[in-house]
């Protein structure tokens, strides 16, 4: 992804509340699964660290590994991913 486009998107994600909260467990399959249906229902969504701020990189690749989606940065404690939906007409977002 260009980095343009990863300008647009984080400008885009700047109003948006994070929508899952990373806790003491970590990555689970829950927090994934969480994580995978935000992104089903929003495209663009943020993702915060309450735990294992130290390990953010990290964890913020293995997410968006797992979840097939964009990891578009990284502010602070919070992580902007975004993954666009299979089906043209439900899309949110549109890239220029």
């Amino acid at each position: 992804m260009k980095g343009s486009v990863k300008k647009y998107l984080r400008a885009q994600a700047h109003h948006l509340k994070p929508l899952v909260i990373i806790g003491a467990k970590g990555v689970t399959d829950g927090l994934i699964a969480s994580v995978d249906l935000a992104l089903q229902d929003h495209e663009l969504i943020k993702v915060k660290f309450g735990e294992f701020k130290e390990a953010k990189k990290e964890i913020s690749a293995q997410i968006a590994q797992k979840t097939k989606s964009e990891l578009i940065g990284i502010i602070g404690n919070i992580a902007i991913f975004y993954r666009q939906h299979p089906e043209p007409e439900k899309r949110k977002i549109k890239i220029p």
